[in-house]
């Protein structure tokens, strides 16, 4: 991918993130919501925003993504006046599942009981 699209990217993501922290008055949308990526397609005509929560409350993705689909206006708005692209890209919320997928691997691996060995990485043992 090229340098333009990478840095495009790069800072629409970061200014939606502003957007939906600093400018969306909306009491469903918390804090804890972030842009984990944004994705525009070489023609800046559309742009695929990954949504992620780090509170670890999964169970509010699907309202808060209805919430800024319905907002895509405003945000595409506020985008156009924060940043000069070609074109205000139509915006596609999607819920990113990675982070959520991390954690639940993360409480697995927490859940096995794998003893340790008492010799492992011991040096000193010694052969005759």
């Amino acid at each position: 991918m090229s340098n333009r699209i990478d840095r495009a990217n790069a800072l629409i993501q970061k200014t939606i993130q502003d957007i939906i922290q600093f400018h969306m008055n909306d009491p469903r949308i918390t804090s804890f919501v972030g842009v984990s990526d944004a994705k525009v397609t070489p023609d800046f005509r559309y742009c695929k925003v990954k949504i992620s929560l780090t509170d670890g409350d999964y169970s509010k993705a699907d309202e808060i993504i209805s919430v800024l689909k319905k907002s895509e206006g405003y945000i595409k708005n506020k985008l156009s006046e924060m940043i000069k692209l070609p074109y205000t890209p139509k915006l596609d919320f999607v819920f990113d599942k990675n982070m959520q997928n991390a954690i639940r691997v993360e409480q697995l691996l927490k859940n096995l009981n794998i003893p340790m060995e008492e010799n492992y990485g011991n040096s000193d043992e010694t052969t005759e």
